[in-house]
């Protein structure tokens, strides 16, 4: 019996392709949670974020690294899928946030996070105000001010909404008196004052730099939302905050 001869030109099934860019992805990510932009330059940040930029733009693009020189023929093959695209420009606006704010996260001036409503952007009560008060410290914190209102207009975040949200620790502020009439920078009847007064006060500097009023909502807390115990001095300073939340889609 004559064998029969093989079959010329097979078709080559191409279903590994998603089993193989599922691991790319998942490899992406693995890295992508081990690095701390606290401790990376705003060089560095920045080469990272323009790489992420080209994905999707072919292999034939190659890629930046971290050091001088390009990786010739390295780029991404996976492509950016038009629904991710906010949540990317959200990633990128998170690194470029840690970059911007380095030198006042180490020193717990700032904090960046991400949670449920957005991006983050916590500020120390006791660097921009004096106890008591809605003044901001203009001289000490006009700086961060700045680069806060030009990261809020770019456009990483741009038609996404902003709030801020003033914080208290539980300590009572002192009440006035029929002698003493409350004024715009106190004193106040309770924290439900002092913190919304702060983040009016957070919001008239941020417009007055230029950002679009109307991109704002304002909100005030008091002691109802505390990140900290407050069983040390330490913990109390920890909840006196203005958060500055740049608005995921579902919170708009």
């Amino acid at each position: 019996m004559a064998k029969k001869k093989k079959k010329e030109g097979m078709e080559v099934k191409g279903d590994w392709i998603v089993t193989y860019s599922d691991m790319v992805t998942l490899l992406l990510c693995f890295f992508v949670a081990l690095f701390d932009p606290t401790e990376s330059t705003t060089e560095q940040v920045e080469a990272m974020v323009a790489s992420f930029n080209n994905i999707g733009m072919g292999a034939s693009m190659g890629g930046n690294t971290m050091s001088i020189g390009r990786s010739a023929d390295m780029g991404s093959t996976i492509n950016a899928l038009p629904s991710m695209d906010r949540g990317k420009a959200t990633g990128n606006a998170t690194l470029r946030a840690q970059a911007l704010f380095s030198p006042e996260v180490r020193s717990n001036k700032v904090r960046i996070t991400h949670d449920e409503r957005g991006i983050v952007i916590s500020l120390a009560s006791d660097v921009f105000f004096a106890p008591a008060s809605a003044q901001v410290n203009i001289e000490e914190v006009r700086d961060i001010l700045i680069r806060l209102a030009g990261m809020l207009n770019s456009e990483d975040v741009r038609g996404r909404k902003f709030r801020i949200e003033g914080h208290t620790d539980s300590e009572p502020v002192a009440g006035r008196t029929d002698s003493e009439p409350v004024g715009p920078y106190g004193p106040w009847e309770s924290n439900w004052e002092l913190s919304t007064a702060r983040s009016i006060a957070v919001l008239h500097f941020l417009t007055d730099l230029g950002v679009d009023e109307k991109n704002f909502q304002v909100a005030g807390f008091a002691d109802t939302m505390p990140v900290a115990k407050e069983n040390t001095p330490e913990e109390r300073a920890y909840n006196r905050r203005v958060d500055v939340v740049i608005l995921d889609d579902a919170h708009l």
